[in-house]
């Protein structure tokens, strides 16, 4: 088994993951899903931007060079994702908050509409 069918085969399994969180009916698995599927768009990156084998990371004038690139869009979308998680979160808190469900419609299955709480701003 080739180390690129292990990568594409992970890949692959945190993708799908990732996206039968997102499918769920509830908040929380909401935002795992999305995190997963931030963090397979990360490797993914990273991945195809190759690993170079005795390259130097700076230009020089002789020898091969690795492209900085890919290290540098990951790290970007890493502190991306970090920030956009996080206001997910509170979004999240927010709706639980004033629907007083964690039901990504504001109410569960079975039951009429969520009314606001009267304590709710």
């Amino acid at each position: 088994m080739s180390m690129e069918f292990l990568v594409a085969t992970g890949i692959g399994t945190v993708t799908a993951t990732g996206i039968y969180l997102v499918l769920r009916g509830r908040t929380w698995p909401v935002v795992l899903g999305l995190s997963l599927l931030g963090y397979a768009v990360n490797v993914f990156i990273f991945a195809m931007g190759r690993l170079w084998q005795d390259a130097a990371p700076i230009l020089s004038s002789t020898g091969r060079v690795a492209d900085p690139l890919p290290q540098a869009l990951v790290l970007t979308a890493i502190v991306i994702g970090f920030a956009t998680t996080g206001f997910v979160i509170e979004l999240a808190l927010r709706a639980r908050h004033e629907t007083g469900s964690d039901h990504v419609d504001g109410h569960e299955p079975g039951h009429g509409p969520a009314r606001p709480r009267d304590d709710a701003p």
